[in-house]
């Protein structure tokens, strides 16, 4: 039998921390209806201290009562005082453990423990606690891990070199910093520009006060410029932080996977749970044939601000045979790809909307004169990502597809921006959909939507399919086809 953490009893308290509020009460109340209330308020202290006390005391009585043991087939974690809450996680159930040790944390010898199982949904963690190194030990011992006599050797390390450029890739707003701090420092100068066109209108009496207003306008834009350059910069350094000294070890039943400089966390996954491989992309990615691999594992990359990464940047030609198994496989062409004649699938929109900017500056240009040049720039800036979307989307219609092989499905296709090369066995597919409208349906084109188990079902959608290839793919995989005809 085990307890938590010491430290615990801190948290079971703060549960409690409302009752404070009655000291509060007391020293509002002496201070401002006595005038001694400095004497009122230490020779009442005994109060104070006893509430405080009581609140200790309910969190030392959670933590006494908050109980870890084993049998031999389960963890058992029992919790509560009055109405007792008993979760018992099967060994064999586990997907994945983590244990994260926040460099706050080291003075106390205390570090987090989780356990997922592909039990719950929206990705809630099933058992959560604060221990000791010797009873993060003892709860090891029964969890998942690596045989060292069946150690795969081979398994491509990340670099430093990978760290920092998926740190690059993957900072919060990367490209959308760069593109607002650039429309800040120039929009700054055209805004500059028309406003004092526009005052300079005024009476010469009030040259002065124009002027003091108008320099304010050139440094804001600057200011808020400088703000998206350096929240970039502080995303770049924590994800340097947070994914620095990434390592990977694995045998055919277990994976081991640890990140984190100040913050490490050390991940244990089985690798029969994991749902599939996901290798995303860029297009400067797709250009040098580099790929982030993340996996979905219930447990892996579930904490906030974390991204279930299994290998930082790499070259795909590097990734090498020996990872094949945990899914993640290279040089595998499509055998059903989508179709160029779908086109409109892909680059309608796109194109459309890149059409429609410089002419909507040209009508505001002609409505409002005086703001032709900001217009102008707008219009710019944003034909820069418009132009950008559509190589995205035609990249996207050359290598979306599908390729079947052994037990495994390879999908590739692609988000927004990102481009996925998704590989998964086919057993774990929960779902197929056939999507058509009436002009598709006419030419023998669809969409094509995958649907894997886990804890949230992800789809994965590709456009400008064969239908008959569709068809015969569900048919090999051995689903029932879903249809969905858009009128």
């Amino acid at each position: 039998m085990y307890h938590e953490h010491p430290l615990k009893i801190l948290k079971y308290s703060a549960k409690n921390i409302w009752l404070l509020i009655f000291p509060l009460l007391r020293g509002v109340y002496t201070y401002h209806f006595d005038k001694n209330w400095l004497y009122s308020w230490v020779k009442g202290a005994w109060f104070d201290i006893a509430v405080l006390g009581a609140i200790i005391i309910f969190g030392f009585v959670r933590w006494f009562f908050s109980r870890i043991d084993f049998t031999q087939q389960e963890l058992v974690h029992r919790d509560g005082v009055f109405v007792r809450v008993n979760t018992y996680i099967p060994f064999k159930n586990v997907s994945s453990v983590t244990i994260e040790r926040p460099f706050y944390m080291a003075p106390f010898r205390a570090m987090r423990f989780r356990c997922d199982t592909r039990a719950g949904i929206f990705k809630t963690v099933d058992l959560k606690l604060l221990v000791s190194k010797k009873t993060r030990n003892a709860i090891m011992k029964y969890m998942p891990d690596i045989n060292e006599n069946e150690k795969i050797n081979g398994i491509p390390q990340p670099t430093s070199l990978s760290v920092l450029l998926f740190s690059v890739f993957f900072s919060s707003g990367f490209s959308g910093t760069i593109y607002l701090a650039t429309f800040f420092f120039k929009g700054g100068d055209i805004a500059y520009d028309i406003i004092s066109r526009s005052l300079n209108i005024l009476t010469t009496e009030t040259a002065k006060l124009t002027e003091k207003l108008v320099l304010k306008i050139p440094t804001a834009a600057i200011f808020v410029g400088v703000f998206f350059i350096a929240s970039w910069f502080l995303s770049f350094l924590v994800n340097l932080f947070r994914y620095g000294r990434f390592s990977i070890d694995c045998d055919k039943n277990c994976m081991k996977v640890a990140y984190g400089i100040f913050d490490r966390k050390e991940y244990r996954i089985k690798n029969s749970h994991i749902n599939y491989t996901d290798l995303r992309q860029n297009l400067i990615m797709k250009l040098f044939k580099a790929v982030a691999v993340n996996i979905s594992c219930a447990g892996y990359g579930s904490s906030k601000n974390r991204l279930p990464v299994l290998l930082p940047v790499k070259l795909e030609k590097r990734l090498g045979s020996n990872l094949q198994v945990i899914g993640i496989y290279s040089g595998i062409k499509n055998d059903y790809s989508a179709q160029p004649a779908g086109i409109g699938s892909y680059l309608l929109i796109p194109l459309v909307v890149a059409s429609l900017i410089i002419p909507s500056h040209d009508w505001l240009a002609k409505l409002f004169p005086r703001f032709s040049e900001l217009s102008f720039f707008v219009a710019v800036m944003l034909e820069i990502p418009a132009v950008w979307f559509i190589i995205v989307k035609f990249v996207a219609l050359l290598t979306s597809g599908v390729a079947l092989y052994d037990d495994k499905i390879m999908i590739r296709c692609s988000a927004w921006t990102r481009f996925h090369t998704v590989v998964s066995e086919r057993e774990k597919i929960v779902k197929i959909e056939l999507e058509q409208n009436l002009l598709q349906a006419m030419s023998g084109r669809c969409a094509m939507s995958i649907w894997f188990e886990g804890e949230e079902h992800r789809r994965f959608k590709i456009k400008a399919m064969k239908a008959a290839d569709v068809r015969k793919i569900a048919d090999l995989l051995g689903y029932k086809l879903g249809e969905k005809v858009e009128t």
